[in-house]
């Protein structure tokens, strides 16, 4: 497992923790207006949905805003919108960078990326430059401190997860995308408890970096994930348990 993606996920329980649940929350609505609007409004019969809905209240979001952005997928309330863009390029030491974008503003969304990437002394690029050194997988986090790993990996993958990655405080089980629901389904059956389920892109080769070049390139994540617009943030570089350490205090 990449040291990038344990420091994301010390960064999120950070986020909750340090209140930026506004900005949480927006993307989450996003999410679900999404998986509304694309699979329709039933939680039961919607397994993106459901797998949104469920995401939000982890993250204690009121039952009325979820409600609210259900209905605003499916047309049964006025809403923005939103258009999907995925944008690429590459950061500090060769690090490549894929970001998933929801917007109903593209021109704007394209402007405040370029932006980012320019602060850091890089370039947004083409997108099919970068795209092809990640697959499409399904993720699942598990609470690592509640279920021993041994017993995660045998519940995983005779339910048909194709990987399962401790990285201490979470289990991460990946998935071929089409078994995303059904695994989690099945984990969910026998009262193994999810912190997500979502359909990532996992790089498949990583790069290690200098210090300072992996301090810039956690810098160039942040700021691309602090816009508003940004729904995910994928890398391949690696972070070392020792600076995640030393940068997490």
């Amino acid at each position: 497992m990449s040291g990038h993606n344990k420091w994301s996920t010390i960064k999120r329980k950070k986020s909750i923790e340090d209140n930026k649940r506004g900005a949480i929350f927006t993307k989450l609505i996003k999410e679900i207006a999404l998986a509304a609007r694309d699979g329709g409004g039933d939680i039961e019969g919607n397994a993106r949905l459901r797998a949104a809905v469920s995401s939000a209240k982890k993250a204690n979001m009121p039952a009325e805003n979820v409600e609210r952005a259900i209905k605003k997928g499916t047309g049964e309330l006025p809403g923005v919108v939103y258009e999907e863009i995925t944008y690429g390029g590459y950061g500090a030491g060769g690090a490549a960078i894929l970001i998933d974008v929801v917007t109903d503003n593209k021109n704007r969304a394209t402007s405040e990326i370029r932006h980012i990437f320019s602060r850091f002394g890089k370039e947004l690029g083409d997108v099919s430059s970068v795209a092809w050194m990640f697959e499409r997988k399904g993720h699942i986090e598990i609470d690592g401190t509640k279920h021993k790993f041994d017993d995660i990996i045998e519940a995983s993958i005779d339910a048909g997860a194709e990987d399962v990655v401790d990285v201490g405080e979470v289990i991460n089980v990946y998935t071929a995308p089409e078994d995303l629901y059904k695994v989690k389904k099945i984990l969910d059956e026998k009262k193994i408890e999810t912190h997500s389920a979502n359909l990532i892109k996992r790089a498949q080769t990583m790069v290690t970096l200098s210090d300072n070049e992996t301090s810039l390139m956690m810098r160039l994540v942040d700021a691309l994930e602090e816009n508003d617009d940004v729904q995910n943030v994928y890398s391949n570089f690696n972070v070392s348990d020792e600076l995640i350490e030393k940068l997490s205090k």
